[in-house]
């Protein structure tokens, strides 16, 4: 519990499904008693027909269950991170609803075209990995930082260990989340003078929809069962065990907080010891 947070308008893009890391953060940050706004597309859409965001049916419920359980305000919005309008749509919501934004989480993303070595790579899939995870981190802040300036705040984007040590048959989003960390990089020298913290978090294998569906993939490539994947991903992490979406969520409450208020333009590793280089 971070009781400077109680109060404070937080963003988090990317939240709108349940056993996603984006929801941890929002259901984490609402027990510190920060107001959220539940970010998503608000649709069924796939990620090469095996991974689906959140509906907006699921995003207003859990809006509505974040109300009820921690007594905070929570909006759900509409978002696609790859549309200027849509950001723009956001804003006004956020500005008319909570005035100003404190937190900014940078979290939606998605892979497309996997897996694919870069010279089989279809390009509309490897521009449009791209263009979420990375434009739609430039894009989200742009819009967002407007809205921080004068009350200073903390911008804290999802990059990735695969920004920092790339997989197998994923070069696109490896490229756009080393991106995500660069960008991290200059938007705290840009912003440190406005109060403005910004870090990035670089999870490693968290057990969500997305790495469920990661395991099955690789399966097919390495032809053996799931389960077998997973134990052999066990093997490489120190810890022994895949992470949990509310241990990324606890990384980032504290770089949210006053707690961190030293700490700016770092990419902080959260991998059970799989990924132990800065």
């Amino acid at each position: 519990m971070y009781s400077d947070l109680e109060g404070k308008a937080v963003l988090v893009t990317g939240s709108g499904k349940r056993t996603g890391i984006g929801y941890a953060m929002a259901e984490k940050l609402a027990s510190c008693g920060a107001n959220v706004v539940i970010a998503d597309l608000g649709k069924t859409d796939s990620h090469d027909g095996s991974v689906t965001t959140g509906t907006w049916e699921e995003m207003e419920d859990i809006a509505r269950d974040l109300e009820r359980r921690f007594g905070i305000e929570a909006l759900p919005v509409n978002l696609d991170v790859t549309d200027k309008g849509s950001i723009e749509a956001m804003i006004d919501k956020v500005k008319d609803t909570l005035g100003s934004v404190h937190v900014l989480c940078n979290n939606a993303g998605a892979s497309f075209g996997v897996p694919n070595a870069v010279n089989t790579y279809d390009e509309a899939a490897w521009m449009k990995t791209i263009d979420v995870n990375l434009h739609g981190v430039f894009r989200v802040s742009r819009a967002v930082i407007p809205l921080m300036l004068g009350t200073g705040g903390s911008i804290i984007n999802t990059a990735s260990r695969a920004g920092k040590k790339p997989p197998l048959f994923n070069g696109a989003y490896a490229v756009a989340k080393a991106g995500v960390i660069m960008l991290t990089k200059v938007m705290a020298t840009e912003l440190a003078g406005a109060g403005i913290r910004v870090n990035a978090v670089c999870p490693g294998q968290i057990m969500t929809d997305l790495e469920r569906w990661r395991f099955g993939l690789e399966a097919e490539v390495y032809g053996t069962s799931v389960e077998e994947r997973e134990k052999e991903m066990c093997a490489t992490i120190p810890l022994g065990r895949i992470g949990e979406p509310m241990e990324v969520a606890n990384l980032v409450a504290w770089l949210a907080s006053r707690e961190s208020s030293y700490v700016t333009g770092q990419a902080i590793n959260i991998t059970g010891g799989q990924l132990m280089e800065l």
